[in-house]
């Protein structure tokens, strides 16, 4: 009678449309609609080496310091580049500055000069490392000329004051951000989040046909000689699978068509979407016992608490995620939808786990009381006539 029930209760899920749409169509919907809003954001902000020019003259060959500077931040392809540099004549420079092919120049006759088309980001930066130079020339010359005979004797010498100066002023003005390193990836995880909250609509249709006081069908099952326990244990796991499926089409349309990046643990992606579905059946289950309502009135109350808590998790705005944190940190920790998209959150900037599993442990917490106060309901459920 278990597994009958539980393949009528899977064909019944697969068959009813509104279901469909919120658990595997809606969600998907939604990712392309952030991908499509996003993706521009991201390549706005993506580092672009700068363009600049310099003038190859006579003071700027006898630098050392602004040469070996400039040849390690225009290294093409290095992890140090910072600059796609022009070596021309001072009239050229002026011609690509006004083309805006470049966005300004430095000429180092008599002192260093810099001239710029205009305020700006790559600018600033620009004249961010002539600032630096500045304020490490005088202890690089006041160097040379101590050591002038080591220098005479092994030409390499200056190369090793060049590196005591300036080497960690260098680096740490690289790019040194993660490549795939993407503030917007926290909606993408609260989108897995909601859909495995809106499970709780899968979760509530199966149940409610269980329960005499909300279908025909629950009314021949509460007078039906069956324990009642494997009918709604069958439609549980039922609902269960049906979500899961859902949840994971999505995981994967996120991974190959997204392109999403969850980390590389993905076990702990997956543990995370299991319990993840178990608390949005959970909760369903919840809603569905406790309310005595329609069927729409329930589906409509666990659309809007799933949306609720999913702008709480950040996401409309990871800063509201953060306010929260902040502000209410009880919220979030009672919050199924920030525990979910807060341990992939954890899985993708933290190198330890106890973040993670702090989440997937209150998420298991959180489906075994639901659970619990639900059986209690549903075995105290009597009925004057049916």
């Amino acid at each position: 009678m278990f597994f009958h029930n539980f393949n009528y209760t899977l064909k019944t899920l697969f068959k009813n449309k509104i279901l469909i749409f919120w658990t595997y169509a809606f969600p998907i919907i939604l990712g392309l609609l952030f991908y499509f809003a996003f993706s521009d954001i991201e390549k706005g902000e993506t580092f672009k080496v700068i363009p600049i020019g310099i003038v190859e003259n006579q003071a700027f060959l006898e630098n050392t310091l602004y040469k070996e500077t400039f040849q390690v931040l225009g290294e093409e392809g290095s992890k140090t580049q910072l600059f796609s540099i022009r070596y021309e004549d001072e009239e050229t420079c002026q011609s690509l500055t006004k083309k805006k092919e470049i966005v300004g120049y430095l000429n180092l006759e008599n002192e260093a000069r810099l001239v710029i088309s205009e305020n700006g980001i790559d600018e600033t930066t620009f004249k961010f490392v002539i600032e630096e130079i500045e304020e490490k020339k005088a202890l690089f010359n006041h160097l040379i000329e101590m050591n002038q005979d080591s220098i005479r004797n092994d030409a390499s010498f200056v190369a090793q004051i060049y590196e005591n100066v300036m080497a960690n002023q260098v680096s740490s003005i690289q790019d040194d951000s993660k490549s795939h390193l993407s503030y917007t990836m926290i909606e993408y995880y609260t989108l897995i989040a909601m859909a495995c909250l809106y499970g709780g609509i899968v979760g509530m249709y199966a149940i409610n046909q269980k329960l005499a006081n909300m279908s025909s069908n629950g009314k021949r099952v509460s007078v039906a000689p069956i324990q009642k326990i494997k009918l709604i244990g069958s439609s549980a796991l039922a609902s269960y699978v049906a979500l899961l499926i859902g949840v994971l089409l999505l995981f994967l349309f996120t991974v190959f068509v997204l392109h999403v990046d969850y980390g590389d643990s993905i076990f702990y992606v997956l543990l995370l979407i299991l319990f993840g579905s178990l608390a949005g059946l959970a909760f369903g289950l919840f809603i569905s016992v406790l309310l005595k309502k329609n069927e729409n009135t329930k589906i409509g109350i666990i659309i809007a608490s799933t949306m609720f808590c999913s702008v709480l998790s950040g996401m409309m705005g990871i800063t509201m995620k953060y306010v929260i944190d902040k502000n209410v940190p009880i919220l979030n920790k009672i919050n199924p939808a920030n525990m979910i998209t807060d341990g992939f959150y954890a899985l993708y900037y933290y190198d330890t786990p106890e973040r993670f599993f702090m989440n997937l442990i209150s998420l298991i917490l959180f489906s075994l009381v639901l659970f619990l106060i639900s059986i209690v309901i549903l075995r105290g459920e009597k009925y004057d006539s049916i």
